[in-house]
């Protein structure tokens, strides 16, 4: 059933893809800053207190209606994972910015380039220069596909069925909402949904280098993952971009002034107080490392089809 409910979601989104600004989404913004808002008291343990609330509020009723509906019959319970689906796992929630983002580079706009990233990541890149731009286009592609689709795909096999693929992507919505604002970042507040979306995040993260690895250069792929992924402040957005970097052979995460992730990510930087013999592996991103970027997702999505595909086919026989 995971595997069926997948593929029609990815079907659908091919012709119908969710928008970021969707009213389910708007609502559950709203209602986790009402959350915020109540039990934010400057105390780590009271952002505890919200995370397990909002989660259960969100995903107990998915679970049970999950096992409801088991009793009703199975098509029912496809059709509710199908729906749960559809609204997780993004496979193309950012993918016309990024397509945009390649035509304009191809074309040689890099003012136009430069809107369209400004769009996506909500920050401010008037000064970036062309390498810039391709490199975070890349960067923001890969993680923002990790965290819509890869990640819930691992979310998705476990017992509890669709509830899984929301707690993976609410708690990855609550690491950035109650960390990233201004009013927050110096907070302890969002200490524990950080760690939390860590640990959740942490065998996700890595099967996704892995399938990166396997789909691209994988020898160059596992020396960056081993060498580099340390290097940045984020462990797993390290471990993603090392070595989905040494996979296409582009270099990601090299010295910058800034250069902020997407808001789908946290702002996390590679440590730039390198040597040249010390940074990443590599060509220097350019228009073609987004066409490698694409091909590389496209590879691992399929890889990642095909473990599904004989897991399905083992249960079945099994």
């Amino acid at each position: 059933m995971t595997l069926f409910s997948i593929l029609l979601v990815l079907l659908i989104e091919q012709f119908r893809p969710l928008r970021a600004d969707n009213p389910i989404y708007a609502a559950i913004r709203v209602f986790a800053a009402r959350i915020e808002h109540s039990f934010n008291a400057g105390r780590p343990e009271h952002g505890r207190m919200a995370w397990l609330a909002l989660m259960s509020v969100l995903v107990v009723p998915t679970l049970l209606i999950y096992w409801l509906l088991a009793l009703v019959g199975p098509l029912a319970q496809f059709i509710w994972s199908v729906l749960i689906v559809y609204l997780t796992m993004g496979f193309r929630h950012y993918s016309h910015y990024f397509t945009a983002i390649q035509v304009a580079l191809n074309n040689g706009e890099l003012t136009e380039a430069r809107h369209l990233l400004a769009e996506w990541t909500g920050h401010d890149v008037r000064d970036l220069d062309f390498q810039d731009v391709a490199r975070l286009s890349v960067e923001n592609a890969l993680i923002t596909t990790h965290r819509h689709v890869f990640g819930v795909f691992l979310w998705l096999l476990l017992p509890i069925g669709p509830a899984g693929a929301v707690i993976y992507r609410l708690a990855e919505y609550l690491a950035r909402a109650w960390n990233e604002p201004d009013h927050l970042r110096q907070e302890s507040f969002g200490l524990f949904a950080k760690k939390a979306f860590d640990w959740i995040d942490w065998l996700p993260a890595r099967l996704t280098a892995i399938a990166f690895a396997i789909v691209g250069n994988f020898e160059d792929a596992i020396y960056a993952w081993r060498n580099f992924a340390h290097r940045w402040t984020s462990q797993t957005t390290g471990i993603i971009l090392s070595a989905g970097g040494g996979a296409m052979g582009v270099r990601l995460g090299t010295p910058a002034e800034y250069a902020p992730d997407a808001p789908e990510i946290d702002i996390t930087r590679y440590d730039s107080s390198r040597s040249e013999a010390e940074v990443l592996p590599g060509e220097e991103p350019s228009a073609r490392s987004l066409q490698s970027t694409v091909g590389l997702i496209w590879r691992a999505l399929l890889l990642w089809i095909l473990l599904l595909v004989l897991v399905s086919v083992a249960n079945w026989l099994g």
